[in-house]
């Protein structure tokens, strides 16, 4: 089964939550998503994220209504990650930076420490007001992300055979008060590795357009028109974002975040459901026909095929690239049109 990537490998990827309401922050997209229950899927709603707090490491939300943007050794406070009002910054003290989470909770402010199997808190990140350490309870130290509100801690589970799930308890160091929920399919879809899980690990493939036979015992020209499509399946996959009340920019619209969802899954290596491939010269566009003009000289029992590269998830396509090339048999090509990406 594929798995959701960890917040240590995708840059700009978190959580946070306050009151009732959590938030998953996609810098990578450019956009967040709200949502009262993550376990039900409701109130889902996509905001542009604003370009200053855009590219943070980290990401939480504080009881005091502020966000705040952690980037390097300082953090940008903001009352509306859409807007950025009333941002200030400040630096982080000393003791706070080099944490590999960073939450609030209880009214607190949390760093954790994985590799150290520990975690601070503080009233304040800027004095480190109140530091206390604790070690992590063995249960709570494999989260892939880490989030609280005013009154839980939780934390994304490592995929199992149950799906993608994550926990929810009132202490790090004991592990009290514990409960498991799973991920809508909704939520899951805006999560890094999620159009795996839900729709099918990506596949990449040559499909045959056409096969051109010469059965005579002289040259033939072959010079006529094939029609092919290119682009993305934007129609089709629509359904991945039919119950998110999406409200982006008009430079960045629903099709432009389908189509951003689609290449993050593609460049993921095959552990997150992806291909390891760029498509940022491709065309994201709603996929349409277009002729292409083949003009070959097959020699006396000359076979050509006439091959297309398609990009999919499970079993359907997804993105119908440029790439065409020619073959003597039917046997596909071996070699994949499309760079390396660098995830």
């Amino acid at each position: 089964m594929s798995e959701i990537v960890p917040k240590q490998n995708i840059p700009g990827v978190d959580f946070c939550g306050v009151d009732k309401n959590y938030y998953i922050v996609r810098s990578d997209l450019g956009c967040y998503m709200s949502s009262t229950n993550f376990n039900e899927g409701k109130d889902l709603e996509v905001f542009s994220l604003h370009n200053s707090c855009r590219g943070g490491d980290h990401y939480l939300a504080h009881e005091d209504g502020h966000f705040y943007v952690i980037k390097g050794d300082h953090y940008r406070c903001v009352s509306n990650m859409n807007t950025d009002k009333e941002a200030i910054v400040y630096s982080l003290h000393p003791k706070c930076r080099g944490g590999e989470h960073y939450l609030s909770a209880f009214g607190k402010f949390f760093i954790i420490f994985q590799r150290r199997g520990i975690y601070r808190q503080v009233k304040n990140l800027n004095t480190d007001e109140d530091a206390i350490e604790h070690t992590l309870h063995p249960s709570c130290k494999d989260g892939l992300y880490y989030w609280g509100t005013k009154g839980y801690f939780y934390f994304v589970k490592p995929c199992d055979e149950w799906g993608v799930q994550y926990c929810r308890c009132t202490d790090f160091h004991q592990n009290v008060g514990t409960d498991t929920y799973s991920f809508h399919a909704d939520v899951v879809n805006f999560l890094p590795g999620g159009l795996a899980i839900t729709q099918g690990p990506s596949f990449g493939k040559w499909e045959v357009l056409k096969t051109i036979s010469n059965e005579s015992m002289s040259p033939i020209v072959w010079n006529k028109t094939i029609t092919r499509k290119v682009g993305y399946e934007e129609h089709k996959m629509k359904t991945i974002v039919k119950n998110w009340e999406i409200r982006l920019s008009a430079i960045f619209g629903t099709g432009t975040l389908i189509g951003s969802l689609a290449k993050v899954q593609f460049s993921l290596s095959g552990k997150y459901g992806g291909k390891q491939v760029s498509t940022e010269e491709e065309e994201w566009s709603e996929a349409t026909e277009v002729e292409e003009s083949i003009n070959v000289t097959l020699e006396p029992c000359e076979k050509i095929c006439i091959w297309q590269y398609i990009l999919g998830l499970g079993q359907e396509p997804a993105l119908f690239c440029r790439s065409m090339t020619f073959t003597s048999d039917s046997n596909p090509p071996r070699d994949i049109p499309l760079p390396p990406s660098k995830q």
